[in-house]
């Protein structure tokens, strides 16, 4: 299909590269942002001098002249419920960077709701991990069993549920400190939730993903693993990812993850 239109919510590190790397792909598309009306003022300062006449940035969906094509959230789980259901209730498919979002059973219901009585879709990239294409086709003939397994350094494990369950300044050794399925990952550990919500809703859902989390002082940045068993045969997929560039906490293959969706959905040829 042609594209005319995005529109993009929420406009931090990954919003804004999309931004940029849309207009210089797609000069003729038109791009719309939005973001809270306390940090407008500071997208504007980033964006307009990127693409100039070609993006505006607004404080709410109510301000679009027109209907986009797409929708692309990039604002965190609370802007998934903001504006998920807007943006599919007036004719727009939705892309979801947050996808650990829908670990809540009660907004993903809603969502998949919003997306049948409107005929839209809710578009779900692979994000910070690969093979979900795999996985999802794998899926169709019989899944048996699916583990993701997430390696960091101790310290990046600081500040979250991990200090009330190991002292992560004593491993020294990799160490296993929660076994888990996907929707405890992602409801107690939110920085992992995009990832374990990914593997869970392209594989056996999110009760059947076994999940371990690892404090490991080799780690080479953060290490994910994806183990699947079933008809088809078995994988093993192993990523160390890169973080991006203007924001540590995100991988690079997240926002190249969105970006792809939306080339798939301009270009005449789908990868």
């Amino acid at each position: 299909m042609n594209l005319h239109h995005v529109v993009i919510v929420g406009a931090g590190a990954i919003g804004t590269y999309l931004v940029r790397e849309l207009h210089a792909m797609y000069p003729h598309v038109h791009l719309s942002c939005i973001e809270r009306v306390e940090m407008l003022e500071a997208a504007r300062a980033r964006l307009v001098p990127i693409a100039g006449a070609q993006v505006e940035v607004m404080s709410s969906l109510e301000a679009l002249k027109d209907a986009p094509d797409l929708a692309v959230e990039c604002g965190g789980h609370a802007a998934v419920s903001a504006h998920g259901e807007v943006c599919l209730a007036r004719g727009m498919d939705v892309l979801i960077a947050s996808v650990g979002a829908l670990a809540d059973q009660a907004l993903f219901a809603r969502l998949q709701a919003a997306a049948q009585t409107h005929a839209q879709k809710l578009l779900i990239p692979a994000g910070a991990v690969a093979g979900m294409d795999g996985l999802a086709a794998a899926r169709l003939a019989g899944l048996t069993r699916v583990r993701y397994t997430s390696r960091k350094l101790p310290l990046a494990w600081k500040g979250t549920h991990a200090e009330t369950l190991i002292d992560l300044n004593a491993v020294s050794t990799p160490t296993e400190f929660m076994r888990c399925d996907a929707r405890e990952a992602a409801t107690r550990f939110p920085q992992n939730a995009n990832v374990a919500a990914t593997i869970a809703l392209a594989g056996v859902g999110f009760e059947a993903t076994e999940v371990s989390l690892n404090a490991d002082p080799t780690a080479q940045g953060n290490t994910h693993l994806i183990e699947a068993e079933g008809a088809f045969g078995s994988m093993r997929i192993e990523l160390r990812n890169k973080p991006f560039a203007d924001n540590p906490k995100t991988s690079m293959l997240a926002g190249l993850s969105l970006l792809r969706v939306i080339r798939n959905r301009a270009e005449a040829i789908q990868i």
